[in-house]
């Protein structure tokens, strides 16, 4: 199984790839946020399982100390908009940490492998 992952800058994909990495998992984090093309994530990885992980534009800041615009911010969203309308699971890591994320994530992927 392939796991995809998309969302904006900082919002936990490469975290949440090493850590899944870390179990054995097949996972991809996938720059959809920066692609003009709405469906790149399909065309260059076509997950099995999508993740689209949320977080505000003040999170961005504070995790990354990114010195980037919100419109900037919103420019990523709308590119991610296909993604997430695909995404088998979208979480919003806001107040959670890189763990509390996992738990989801292996929680979901455990009902998806049935």
């Amino acid at each position: 199984m392939l796991i995809g992952l998309v969302g904006v800058c900082a919002s936990g994909k490469s975290t949440l790839g090493r850590l899944l990495k870390e179990r054995g998992y097949r996972v991809r984090q996938i720059a959809q946020e920066h692609s003009y093309v709405p469906d790149m994530w399909r065309r260059i990885t076509n997950p099995d399982v999508l993740i689209y992980l949320d977080v505000s534009y003040p999170n961005t800041l504070i995790r990354r100390k990114l010195s980037w615009k919100e419109h900037e911010y919103q420019t990523q969203l709308q590119r991610l908009a296909h993604a997430r309308l695909h995404a088998n699971l979208i979480i919003d890591t806001n107040d959670k940490t890189p763990d509390q994320v996992l738990t989801l994530i292996l929680d979901h992927l455990q009902e998806h492998q049935g």
